[in-house]
């Protein structure tokens, strides 16, 4: 069956230039939002629709732990929608590259407002169950997987090439507000005014997630259909990846950095035993990458000027791992030097800002990396498997930190506390120096004539 792709029609249409025309500013690059309409309902929508997302992981959370006193139960609401989430991150690539992309993105949205709506309704009928949220939470993170990966499927559609770094800065602008406005609403809300109440703006901010997709044209994939969703197209998206060695490369260095340089698993034992000032440091450190998240995020205008992109991504991860390595350090000198405090009470500071520091240089390195690797992938991928490279760019960045987890979790517990972040952020420098020279076209790649 081959369905014919249809162009985006005129009014919501980017509006073309010559690349390095209109000189942008080194700070945050506004130019999608105004060059294209429907990017700009889409980020907005997507921006407001994710802080009440955040805010409702953070009150199923808070709601379960309400419920069975257990933090084994409160990590089991995300380890259940793991294996789902994967799966469905690579049929709604699938889904994108064989239907109306307008379509798949406004259903998930449908089932996602769905689910949360009837989390809301159980907490005011008074519900103490903890299945259903289970059940509830996980459909409602596969809908919103394949929302995210349709979504980005979109993007190359509503913008130029040349304004695609710009678009993904702005996207981590928007994660990094959700990431820290969602949770903060969540507890002040929940702590104000219950879990039902909590749920219920969730449901109502999600609107905003319609407004931004119902208003955009159809979208059907370029040069038509081969395949439907099922084993074969899949396979097609895989072999399709094997004759891409720059799409691939950006997968893999990511994945040694999220494999090695992901040491979020440390902080609540970094608190408790190492740095002192418990939970209020586990969430300083917890939110240093997010804040560099965003302030690397408002220099756009530079990053827009970038064209050798694979070379910038080699450059950003090793700073990244070398941050993360940093930290490690960190770890090392508080327990070598006996400063090691126990005392939520009586922290220590100098270590807490540095190790944050370091954090946020890691979080800053991250992000710019991603902008790369997500240009990339939106810029150099034919738009007819685009839907399946992103579906596998999900289960990637989704699954690429939960081994991280494992390798991190193990080596603590087999040596000491700074050995995983110290060692690890080192063999992210040398694994991915190593790498990109080893495929030495992926250093040369080139914006301005983008190959896959």
């Amino acid at each position: 069956m081959h369905v014919r792709a249809r162009s985006i029609p005129s009014p919501d249409a980017p509006v073309s230039a010559a690349p390095g025309s209109g000189r942008r500013g080194l700070l945050v690059d506004l130019s999608p939002l105004r060059e294209s309409p429907a990017f700009a309902r889409l980020w907005i929508g997507g921006a407001i629709t994710g802080i009440g997302g955040q805010m409702t992981i953070v009150a199923v959370g808070l709601q379960v732990y309400d419920l069975t006193a257990s933090t084994f139960a409160v990590s089991l609401v995300g380890v259940i929608a793991l294996i789902p989430m994967i799966c469905f991150g690579l049929y709604g690539g699938m889904l994108a590259d064989a239907f109306d992309r307008r379509t798949v993105a406004l259903t998930a949205a449908v089932v996602t407002w769905v689910s949360t709506a009837i989390i809301a309704v159980l907490a005011w009928s008074g519900s103490e169950l903890v299945w259903p949220l289970y059940l509830l939470t996980t459909i409602n993170a596969v809908s919103t997987t394949i929302v995210g990966t349709t979504r980005q499927a979109i993007l190359p559609r509503l913008l130029p090439a040349r304004l695609l770094p710009s678009a993904a800065a702005l996207s981590g602008i928007a994660a990094g507000v959700m990431v820290t406005v969602g949770p903060a609403l969540a507890g002040v809300l929940v702590a104000g005014v219950g879990f039902r109440w909590t749920y219920t703006i969730d449901v109502v901010l999600f609107v905003a997630a319609f407004l931004g997709i119902a208003s955009l044209p159809k979208i059907l994939p370029e040069g038509g259909v081969s395949r439907l969703p099922g084993l074969a197209s899949l396979v097609d998206g895989w072999t399709f990846l094997r004759t891409a060695p720059n799409v691939r490369m950006t997968f893999i260095v990511d994945i040694v950095a999220m494999t090695f340089g992901n040491p979020r698993v440390l902080y609540p034992a970094v608190g408790t035993l190492l740095l002192g000032g418990g939970a209020i440091t586990v969430g300083v450190l917890t939110a240093a990458g997010a804040v560099g998240t965003l302030l690397s995020s408002l220099d756009s205008g530079r990053l827009g000027r970038i064209d050798r992109q694979g070379r910038a991504i080699e450059r950003a991860i090793i700073v990244y791992g070398l941050a993360i390595a940093c930290f490690g350090a960190v770890l090392a000198w508080v327990t070598f030097s006996g400063t090691a405090t126990h005392d939520a009470a009586d922290a220590n500071l100098p270590a807490i800002v540095i190790a944050a520091i370091a954090l946020a240089v890691a979080g800053a390195a991250d992000n710019i990396s991603s902008i790369f690797r997500m240009t990339i992938l939106q810029a150099a991928v034919p738009d007819a498997v685009r839907g399946r490279l992103q579906g596998v760019f999900t289960v990637v960045v989704t699954g690429g930190p939960r081994v991280g987890d494992l390798y991190i979790g193990l080596a603590a517990s087999a040596f000491a506390l700074w050995v995983p972040a110290l060692a690890g952020g080192l063999l992210v420098v040398v694994l991915v120096w190593t790498l990109v020279r080893v495929q030495g076209a992926f250093r040369r790649y080139d914006a301005r004539t983008p190959t896959p």
